[in-house]
């Protein structure tokens, strides 16, 4: 299997280097990064469940997808990349906004990342890659933001910190009933 590897950033997300991506995590070094949310014409979020072999957060609930862009590879480009690669559907986007976030973890790795999060709407169910993600499904937002308040323990780090920092954002964005 070839190694994966993530752009090393300052937090003005300006590259200063490249690193494999598990030793990143291990470092616990600031890192590019990109997080996908897909809403369909109701409103509602397209939530992944990640797999379960998954080296992190395997079967938590999170974002349609996530993952890190490659080098000389726009935030846009990589998420389109990343949306069919898990999730086997294709969509435009738009970048909401950047933000920079630290989360350990259990098994000792540390995701530090400047996270570009995207926005893209689609209506028709995904095919999912088993290898990245173990389920799916549509919810309102609102329901969303409800269930994190009642079980946390079942969302990523990364999409809790989103919502609990960037409600605001989303609902600009779309309706949240």
């Amino acid at each position: 299997m070839n190694k994966e590897y993530v752009i090393l950033v300052d937090e003005s997300d300006k590259q200063i280097g490249v690193m494999e991506k598990m030793e990143a995590h291990e470092k616990a070094l600031l890192h590019r990064a990109f997080s996908v949310f897909v809403l369909n014409n109701k409103g509602e979020l397209m939530l992944q469940q990640r797999a379960l072999t998954k080296y992190h957060s395997p079967g938590l609930w999170t974002n349609t997808c996530c993952s890190h862009q490659r080098e000389q590879e726009t935030s846009l480009a990589a998420g389109k990349r990343r949306i069919q690669e898990e999730m086997g559907f294709s969509c435009d986007l738009e970048e909401l906004f950047s933000f920079i976030y630290k989360a350990p973890f259990d098994n000792g790795l540390t995701e530090h990342e400047l996270d570009h999060v995207l926005l893209g709407y689609y209506d028709a169910a995904p095919v999912i890659n088993p290898e990245e993600v173990a389920s799916w499904k549509w919810m309102k937002i609102a329901d969303v933001k409800a269930d994190i308040a009642l079980n946390p323990n079942h969302y990523t780090a990364w999409f809790k910190i989103i919502f609990e920092r960037f409600f605001e954002e989303f609902s600009q964005h779309i309706s949240i009933k």
